[in-house]
């Protein structure tokens, strides 16, 4: 599988790319999947359904099935966060992986950036960061695209991990 990844600060338009960049990829006919890393407790269920009833009694695995989709909740129960790469090896087998968050990881990543949010760029002290989707523009040594521009965005990652020539 080939991974990519979008990063950068709160508010810089993450979230906003990575979905047009799924639905741009994902009409190129390549099958896509994401991570998101949450810094924070998130639950996915909701209290007083059967499948939190269950996780919070103290299962370790709760799987929530329905004809649509199903959702397999793990539970830590120690402090150890898994890694990226092991999170990786659960997914079933795609085109590309992208990755929201895990900045600090080695894999290849762009930058979203907006000028207003007042936040350093990471890209001046990583290389992992192949390039910049910024609103407005910079001089740098790599890559800057308009943040808006999912169609050249989607064009470089996928020639960055070789689905495109």
């Amino acid at each position: 599988m080939k991974v990519y990844g979008v990063v950068g600060w709160k508010n810089a338009g993450k979230t906003g790319l990575m979905e047009r960049l799924v639905t741009e990829i994902s009409g190129y006919g390549f099958s896509v999947s994401t991570v998101k890393h949450a810094h924070h407790t998130f639950d996915v269920d909701q209290e007083g359904k059967d499948s939190y009833r269950h996780r919070i009694a103290g299962a370790r695995e709760v799987l929530l099935a329905s004809r649509n989709r199903f959702a397999l909740m793990h539970e830590m129960r120690a402090d150890d966060e898994p890694t990226l790469n092991e999170l990786l090896g659960k997914l079933a087998p795609v085109d590309l992986v992208l990755i929201e968050g895990y900045k600090r990881d080695g894999h290849s990543k762009i930058e979203a950036f907006r000028a207003q949010t007042n936040n350093p760029l990471i890209a001046t002290g990583d290389l992992t960061i192949r390039a910049v989707a910024s609103n407005t523009p910079m001089p740098l040594d790599r890559p800057v695209f308009d943040l808006d521009d999912t169609v050249a965005v989607a064009d470089f990652i996928l020639s960055e991990v070789g689905l495109i020539k």
